[in-house]
């Protein structure tokens, strides 16, 4: 049998009325990396905080096994502003640090005992520590190890507390958002990592790959309760369903003996005596079942939005650079009617910079963007979060707006458009102080989409929202009747949303693939094989049938023919996923006859065919236009 590092038993926590959970036990076995799911506000942050002794709570027992050794890395991380970057690497007070620092005073103060401390030293190998944490901050992007942490940004911060919690080597690893503020890149190489690490781990992401990968159980807290699955995010997402319909159906029952019991109730008021007291506590107990909300049930929100014409935006030959740094150079782009982008690229490389030229909240150094007159921008911005924090939450929604106009004529309040984001009446009166970090943000995001744009810009949007709120937004964005630019380091959320991506490389560099994220790696990896493979040199006959060396990195550029049909291939591709997307959608109407679901059904799996060969060549093509 496993052994169990850590075992909560009946833990409770209350914030004045409100209870985040009550009486929840679990336990995490040594070497399971354990994910936790809940909805922003339901005290995943608070559950770590208790776990790590941050935060108390009101009832319960936490027991850890003895000796266990825990590294914490908080959402939110604080070092003191005078510290350099490998100050606050020695900083988090672990064993091996604390021994560093000791064997240091022993050598200034000429320690009689310097060979034990040597023993020691060695014994924790402690030796090479200084150069270990450089290597981990190399990988997380911070090279300049003694500049001081208050020059450093938000996210710069979060990289060093990753190296820190690493570095501690805990029996337990304890993560609170580890992937905000880190582009895929790195966040590919920590997931990476915690894959080569035989280490428990508990740990708060929205990231859904990465729970995928990483975790082998799921802790779902909901409803003031806890659940248990003992598998990866895929596995918990089936077992989470097929719960969810046990209990709809058992609250569909439970409404239907309401009613029959209600309607005895107000019928029959003389035969409630002595022998019909049984029925009436148990009318109490169905009415209690029986106004349980039913879970998952939510329509897609259809609205209309407003018109957008043909032209789009053009942005003509655009340049820009901060001193040194190119952020874009000569680049030229026309973007089409209902596309939708996703911006991809490491930290740095301009990503954000281009959406503000794009909005005109920054001017090119030469060249210029033309906008559509028809366009209405909504822009999610990490900045632009700024709330009269006295104000309820359904003031700040209409004060934008009273309501918002949906297809087919019908109007959604500002109330019901809150509901469907996750917001209950209840909730809605609320302050906005009281609100929780990700509540917060997902009240900044409805009140962008109820200004009701044509051409939505969101600059990392995922950032602090949970898991259920990024399934809407999902929904919501692939049935959007307008244009769409996403900056996300969010591989999943990309995947579902967008139709094809720009990639920054930096110094100016930048590449239109037309494909998604997972389609984008896919041609990287691909690409990257062709290199290794061509590193050699391979020998052919000359015009004398002699012996020469022909590098297999040679460059050629493509053929006018080639170049045409690189060009045709992009648009023959877009237009594919496009009929590919139409069918999904119509075979999931329940609207099509008999003859056009078996017609679809055949043209589905060979349209697939040709999208996958016409994406390969693609890659061939691009390869070459690339050297």
């Amino acid at each position: 049998m496993a052994n169990t590092v850590l075992d909560v038993q009946g833990l409770t926590k209350t914030i004045g009325n409100l209870i985040l959970f009550k009486d929840i036990s679990f336990s995490i076995e040594e070497g399971r990396s354990v994910g936790l799911i809940a909805r922003n506000g339901a005290g995943k942050s608070s559950l770590l905080n208790i776990i790590c002794g941050d935060e108390d709570y009101d009832a319960g027992k936490i027991v850890f096994r003895k000796d266990l050794c825990i590294g914490y890395l908080s959402q939110h991380p604080e070092f003191p502003e005078d510290m350099t970057v490998m100050e606050a690497c020695f900083s988090h007070g672990s064993d091996t640090t604390e021994l560093i620092k000791e064997y240091t005073l022993s050598l200034m103060g000429n320690h009689k005992d310097l060979s034990k401390w040597m023993e020691r030293m060695e014994a924790a190998n402690a030796w090479d520590y200084e150069t270990r944490v450089k290597q981990v901050l190399t990988q997380l992007n911070i090279t300049d190890y003694e500049q001081r942490i208050s020059e450093l940004s938000g996210g710069q911060k979060k990289r060093i507390a990753i190296a820190n919690a690493l570095m501690t080597e805990p029996d337990l690893l304890v993560l609170d958002e580890p992937t905000n503020h880190l582009d895929i890149e790195m966040i590919e190489w920590l997931e990476h990592y915690l894959q080569g690490r035989n280490m428990s781990m508990l740990m708060v992401t929205h990231d859904r790959y990465f729970l995928d990968r990483v975790c082998s159980d799921i802790l779902e807290l909901d409803d003031e309760t806890i659940y248990s699955y003992k598998g990866n995010y895929s596995y918990y997402l089936k077992r989470r369903q097929e719960r969810i319909d046990v209990r709809n159906s058992v609250i569909a029952r439970a409404n239907n003996l309401y009613r029959k019991e209600l309607e005895w109730m107000r019928r029959m008021p003389s035969a409630r005596g002595h022998k019909a007291k049984y029925r009436e506590e148990n009318f109490y107990e169905i009415e209690k079942k029986a106004k349980q909300q039913i879970l998952e049930k939510r329509a897609v929100l259809e609205v209309r939005n407003t018109y957008i014409g043909n032209k789009i935006f053009e942005a003509r030959y655009i340049s820009k650079s901060f001193g040194d740094k190119v952020i874009l150079k000569d680049f030229y782009y026309n973007f089409s009617r209902y596309e939708k982008m996703g911006i991809v690229g490491r930290n740095g490389t301009g990503k954000t910079t281009f959406i503000k030229l794009l909005l005109g909240l920054q001017k090119p150094d030469s060249g210029n963007i033309s906008v559509g007159e028809t366009v209405r921008f909504g822009y999610y911005s990490q900045e632009g979060m700024k709330f009269d924090s006295s104000m309820r939450v359904i003031d700040a929604v209409r004060d934008i707006a009273e309501y918002i106009d949906m297809d087919g004529g019908r109007k959604l309040t500002a109330s019901q458009f809150l509901q469907h984001f996750l917001f209950t009446p209840e909730q809605q009166h609320n302050y906005i102080y009281k609100l929780s970090g990700g509540e917060r943000r997902r009240l900044y995001l409805c009140t962008v989409l109820m200004t009701n744009p044509n051409f939505l810009v969101l600059d990392e949007p995922t950032n602090d929202l949970d898991i259920i709120t990024l399934q809407i937004l999902e929904e919501y964005l692939q049935s959007f009747k307008g244009c769409v630019i996403i900056v996300s380091h969010d591989r999943y959320f990309m995947d579902k949303v967008v139709d094809h991506l720009l990639v920054f490389y930096g110094d100016g560099r930048i590449k239109d693939f037309p494909g998604n994220y997972t389609q984008y790696r896919e041609w990287e990896d691909y690409r990257k094989e062709l290199e290794r493979a061509n590193e050699g040199k391979k020998v052919v006959p000359d015009d004398n049938g002699c012996a020469k060396k022909v590098r297999l990195t040679s460059k050629r550029k493509l053929t006018f023919k080639e170049q045409k049909e690189f060009e045709s291939l992009t648009s023959e591709i877009d237009q594919m996923e496009s009929e590919k997307r139409n069918i999904e959608d119509a075979l999931c109407s329940g609207t099509l006859s008999v003859s056009e679901i078996t017609e679809m059904s055949k043209r589905l799996p060979i349209l697939s065919q040709e999208i996958d060969d016409k994406t390969m060549r693609w890659m061939e093509l691009a390869e070459i236009a690339d050297q």
